[in-house]
C-alpha cells in the first residue's frame, strides 16, 4: 500500500487530510510552511496566525516545514511592498520551491511510488515534479475555480458603489491551474456544487471526486442546551448572525437588503468578520445593527451560542465550514445552495430559493412569527457521519490511486 506525502500550506481544514491519513497509518510526512509545537519559542515571539500553526494530532508524525525561510521570506514581502495576486503567486512559487527541495531528499526513500497530496493553487511544480518520479498525484481543489471568479466579477459590476478592494486573478493563475487539474490523477472537492462549477470549466468529471469537509466539535457542546423565548420582542430580539469575510460574493449584499425589509422588527443583526467591502453609513449606523469586526478563530464560540439563527447566503463556496460549526452549537442555518450540503431544507435549517433580500427576509420572519419552528430546527442540528473523520479516511482510501 502506497504511502502519502501532504504538502499545504497553512492550517487549511486543521490539517484534516494529514490527520485522518496518520490516523489510518497512512501518512510518510507533511510538508508545510511554518509549524509551531508548543514549546517552539515561536510560541512567544511570532504572530498569532503562526501560533495556530500546530496540531496535536500530528505531534509524532514526520513535519518538514520552513519557519526560518517563511519568516524571511514575509519581512522581504513587506519591504518590496508586495501584495494582492503578486504576493499570493510569489507565496506559492515560494513554499513549492522548498516543498520540492525537500521531496528531492525524501525520494529515495520509497520502493513503491508514493502518493502525493497538494491544494490546488499551489500544486503546478509539486505535479510537475511528482510525475517526472511517477507518482501518484491528488489536488484537493479549495474552491470552485474560474467558474466563482466570473460569479464574483458580476457581483462587483452590478453594486460598484460598495468599492470593493477585489481584482481578478491575473491569466497565468488560471492557466497554472488548469495545467494542475491536468497532471493531478484525482481531485478532491467538498460539494457537488463545486463539482457543477469545475465541469462547466472543462474539468474532467472522472477526475472529481467528492469528499465533504470533516469537523469535530468542541468538547463544549456536548452538554449545551439552546433554548427560545415563547415569543420575540424588542426587549428579546431574533439575534440573526453573520459570521465570516464581509465581501461581495459572501452575499453580503442580499444580506443588508434583508434588513431594510425587516426595519421595524424585533431583529438584530450581528455581523462578525473582517470588512473588505465599503459600507454605507446608513448601514455602518443602523440601529438593528451590531458590527463586530474581526476575531480571533477561539473567539467564534461566544456567537454561535448567543445567536438564534446563522444566516449563510453565500453566492458561491467550495463547503462553507461555518455551517458545521454553528450545527454544533445547535444552531439553525439559513444557508444558499451554493455551497456544501449542510442544511437539510425544513429540518435543521432553511434553504434560500434565491440569494436576495426579499427571500432572506422572508426566511427570517418564518423564524421570528414560529420561535417553536426554530427550537424544531435546532433539535434536529447535528454533525451527520458524513463530516466525521471516519468517512474523510475511508474516502481517502476509496480513491482510485489505490487500484493502481
Amino acid at each position: 500500500m502506497s504511502s502519502w506525502i501532504c504538502c499545504q500550506i497553512g492550517a487549511r481544514e486543521h490539517y484534516a487530510v494529514p490527520r485522518a491519513l496518520h490516523q489510518s497509518q497512512k501518512l510518510f510526512c507533511l510538508i508545510t510552511d511554518a509549524w509551531v509545537p508548543p514549546l517552539s519559542p515561536l510560541k512567544i515571539v511570532s504572530p498569532s496566525g503562526l501560533k495556530e500553526r500546530f496540531h496535536s494530532d500530528l505531534s509524532q508524525v514526520k513535519v518538514h516545514a520552513f519557519n526560518k525561510s517563511l519568516i524571511n521570506f514575509e519581512v522581504t514581502q513587506k519591504l518590496q511592498k508586495r501584495s494582492g495576486w503578486e504576493q499570493t503567486i510569489t507565496r506559492n512559487h515560494w513554499f513549492q520551491k522548498r516543498a520540492i527541495d525537500k521531496l528531492t531528499q525524501l525520494a529515495s526513500n520509497f520502493s513503491t511510488p508514493p502518493i502525493l497530496f497538494s491544494y490546488s493553487y499551489a500544486a503546478l511544480e509539486l505535479f510537475r515534479f511528482a510525475k517526472k518520479q511517477g507518482w501518484y498525484t491528488v489536488l484537493g481543489q479549495i474552491d470552485p475555480g474560474i467558474s466563482e471568479e466570473l460569479i464574483v466579477a458580476k457581483e462587483c459590476q452590478r453594486y460598484p458603489h460598495y468599492q470593493t478592494d477585489w481584482k481578478a486573478a491575473p491569466s497565468v493563475y488560471w492557466q497554472n491551474w488548469q495545467e494542475e487539474c491536468n497532471l493531478a490523477d484525482s481531485i478532491v472537492i467538498n460539494s457537488d456544487w463545486s463539482r457543477q462549477l469545475l465541469e462547466d470549466s472543462g474539468i474532467a468529471a472522472n477526475k472529481l471526486k467528492i469528499i465533504p469537509l470533516v469537523y469535530n466539535p468542541p468538547k463544549e457542546t456536548q452538554n449545551f442546551i439552546r433554548s427560545y423565548p415563547e415569543s420575540f420582542n424588542h426587549q428579546r430580539p431574533l439575534r440573526v448572525l453573520f459570521l465570516g469575510q464581509v465581501i461581495l460574493r459572501k452575499g453580503i449584499v442580499s444580506f443588508l437588503e434583508a434588513i431594510k425589509y425587516l426595519e421595524g422588527y424585533p431583529v438584530e443583526f450581528w455581523i462578525v468578520g473582517t470588512q473588505q467591502i465599503q459600507i454605507s453609513e446608513y448601514f455602518q449606523s443602523h440601529s438593528q445593527i451590531r458590527w463586530i469586526g474581526h476575531i480571533n478563530r477561539s473567539e467564534t464560540s461566544q456567537y454561535y451560542q448567543l445567536a438564534d439563527v446563522f444566516l449563510f447566503p453565500t453566492l458561491s463556496d467550495g463547503f462553507g465550514l461555518t455551517q458545521l460549526e454553528a450545527q454544533a452549537w445547535l444552531l439553525p442555518v439559513i444557508a444558499s445552495k451554493f455551497c456544501g450540503e449542510v442544511v437539510e431544507d425544513g429540518v435543521n435549517g432553511l434553504l434560500l430559493s434565491e440569494v436576495t433580500g426579499q427571500a432572506i427576509a422572508e426566511a427570517l420572519k418564518l423564524c421570528l412569527i414560529n420561535p417553536e419552528k426554530l427550537k424544531f430546527l435546532a433539535e434536529n442540528s447535528t454533525i451527520h457521519i458524513k463530516f466525521s473523520f471516519a468517512r474523510l479516511e475511508h474516502s481517502l482510501h476509496n480513491l482510485s490511486c489505490f487500484d493502481v
